[in-house]
């Protein structure tokens, strides 16, 4: 099943479900600092959720098949992690760096969906680089959104930024639809060719999330079946926007007041807080 959404009020539930996800990020990014454990993390963004945002979290509790359910609200990726990270007693120290990753579920039962790299005091400079240009990435993914293009420039824009770089593509995970599901078609690989893949329509909804390894692409998961790291031990990062395929370009849902603005190698693209207009 696909979303593609032209009513005005799915796209505007759709937004809404975005800046929600988004101001989570902008309601944690004070407490990510040295000290803090990733589980307190995961109280105070699911304690905003409920009593504040009246949204839900759709991580907490949600079960694939042949997976325990995730039992926690949001996902927190320290530096070798690529994903899934379970918050609990780590505590934060100085050179860390750490995606937070949140899907809220709106009170009018839309999915929202985007992660951010969070550097803990002093990082590295190559943890800095390499959160730079895994934003880079993301934002070239998104820069290729229009109707008639193919899933394809997505990941080929993504995977040639990030191997000029020295850094490798991770395969085992991808963006995905979504809208009134948390997950669906199409899968949106981070790597590929060009003018390859499935045609992009208007009015569909799904998250460009790229993850990017300093080392190699390879990974493992651990015991707990949820978190998975890199497999050579390499620092990872990753972020993420849940987009709108529009009549004229992309429009970007995950978008609140405190989001990071669009990198230089995009500048060609108007932007505003919502519409990159191609």
């Amino acid at each position: 099943m696909v979303s593609i959404f032209n009513s005005e009020k799915d796209i505007n539930g759709m937004r809404e479900a975005g800046r929600l996800a988004s101001e989570v990020l902008d309601y944690i990014t004070p407490f990510v600092k040295p000290g803090i454990s990733t589980g307190k993390l995961d109280q105070l963004c699911h304690a905003y959720m409920r009593d504040v945002q009246k949204t839900i979290p759709a991580p907490l509790n949600y079960q694939p098949p042949g997976y325990p359910p995730f039992p926690a609200a949001i996902c927190t990726s320290v530096n070798d992690v690529i994903c899934h990270g379970i918050p609990g007693d780590k505590i934060l120290k100085n050179g860390d760096a750490v995606n937070l990753d949140i899907t809220v579920i709106s009170p009018a039962g839309y999915f929202g969906d985007t992660s951010r790299m969070f550097a803990v005091g002093d990082i590295s400079i190559l943890a800095s680089r390499l959160n730079q240009i895994t934003y880079e990435c993301m934002w070239l993914g998104i820069a290729q959104v229009k109707p008639g293009a193919q899933l394809g420039d997505i990941g080929s824009a993504i995977q040639i930024h990030a191997e000029s770089a020295g850094y490798s593509v991770v395969r085992e995970y991808c963006g995905h639809g979504i809208g009134k599901v948390f997950h669906q078609d199409p899968q949106i690989l981070h790597y590929g060719k060009a003018g390859t893949g499935d045609t992009l329509l208007e009015g569909m909804t799904f998250t460009i999330e790229p993850m990017i390894n300093a080392g190699r692409r390879e990974i493992r998961t651990m015991p707990d079946q949820w978190t998975v790291k890199t497999k050579d031990r390499s620092l990872s990062a990753q972020w993420e926007n849940t987009v709108l395929v529009t009549a004229t370009g992309v429009e970007v849902l995950t978008w609140s007041t405190g989001s990071p603005p669009p990198p230089e190698c995009v500048k060609h693209l108007q932007f505003r807080p919502h519409l990159v207009a191609v």
